[in-house]
């Protein structure tokens, strides 16, 4: 079984370009949650030429509504939200940084492109392991839109948090290639 690789946020191109579909990865350092609601309003941020409320350079923003935390937590039960939601803004966020996005679920071919274009990473977390993922999570706190309530954007410190990577910088699909793989004949 292949050793997982270890990424540190600000994601870098080099590191980046390095990654293959199926590659086991463990992130650590900054990352962002937003959903649908919160991608809409960064956006629009763009559209109005204003200025977003983090740095998006290198970024990587998890698709997830996490639970509350309980007491003693920075965060409750934290999983993957289906990606494809974000798919409408994606490839205005990655043109201006975004290098990183983790979901569950494939991306459209327009997010795709994006991500050749822009030299981005999707990574795949698993549907299923909220509790695990949470354990992975050591601080958040909302930085943006509390007003969407467990949709709010959210800065978290991470460490090892456990993905592979579903779709690389070449524009390669794990959720094609693992479909043509086990396909009966």
């Amino acid at each position: 079984m292949a050793e997982a690789i270890h990424l540190q946020t600000p994601l870098k191109a080099e590191k980046l370009a390095e990654l293959k579909t199926g590659d086991k990865v463990m992130i650590s350092g900054t990352i962002y949650t937003a959903r649908d609601a919160a991608h809409k309003r960064l956006v629009e941020l763009l559209k109005e030429g204003k200025e977003l409320p983090f740095d998006i350079e290198g970024a990587v923003i998890y698709y997830v509504g996490p639970a509350p935390a309980p007491p003693g937590r920075p965060i409750g039960s934290a999983g993957p939200t289906t990606s494809y939601r974000m798919d409408p803004y994606a490839p205005a966020l990655m043109d201006v940084g975004l290098k990183g996005m983790i979901g569950k679920g494939p991306r459209s071919k327009e997010v795709i492109d994006s991500m050749i274009k822009n030299k981005a990473v999707y990574f795949a977390a698993i549907g299923g392991a909220a509790v695990v993922i949470a354990d992975s999570i050591k601080e958040a706190e909302i930085i943006a839109y509390k007003d969407l309530g467990t949709e709010a954007i959210r800065k978290m410190r991470v460490e090892n948090f456990p993905c592979i990577v579903a779709n690389d910088v070449n524009g390669n699909d794990i959720f094609k290639e693992g479909v043509e793989k086990y396909r009966i004949q």
